[in-house]
């Protein structure tokens, strides 16, 4: 054994000595149980002073993501869920912005939202009321004509 590996296990023995002791002074035990205690601490302590990281987590999509988006609906690749508007349902399911969906799932930038139809039907609302157009300059007032004189007659 190196030195260094000894330091760490005698830091790890003085961390798992405070933490039962702080644990067995706050709980009631049996005297049986403490070692055990002891070697629970111990043992997840060890463990988490490693350098080995655990490996990331695999993500499996609901659906294929190529299948995700269809023209009557987005479905949503954490549950499976058929939607229109998928941002609403992020928030609320799973407090996540679209940003952060799509950066999980590594989706680009453009990925929709919205599905693709009713998409269309809100822009041709829109456009129906008048949204997104600049408003019309008001057309010149024609000046008022005026009464002329009526010409004498001779």
């Amino acid at each position: 054994m190196d030195n260094e590996t000894s330091i760490d296990r005698n830091e790890l023995l003085a961390l798992t000595a405070e933490i039962v002791s702080a644990y067995v002074g706050n709980n009631a035990l049996d005297t049986g149980t403490v070692p055990d205690v002891i070697g629970a601490v111990f043992a997840k302590l060890t463990e988490l002073s490693t350098d080995e990281k655990p490996l990331p987590e695999t993500l499996t999509p609901a659906v294929p993501i190529k299948r995700s988006v269809t023209d009557d609906y987005i479905v949503c690749l954490e549950d499976g869920k058929k939607l229109k508007m998928l941002k609403r349902h992020l928030m609320t399911a799973y407090g996540m912005t679209p940003e952060e969906y799509r950066a999980k799932w590594g989706l680009k930038p453009d990925y929709p939202m919205v599905a693709p139809t009713y998409a269309a039907k809100r822009q041709e609302l829109a456009k129906k009321i008048g949204l997104g157009r600049k408003p019309r300059a008001p057309e010149p007032a024609a000046a008022p004509r005026g009464r002329t004189r009526k010409k004498a007659v001779a």
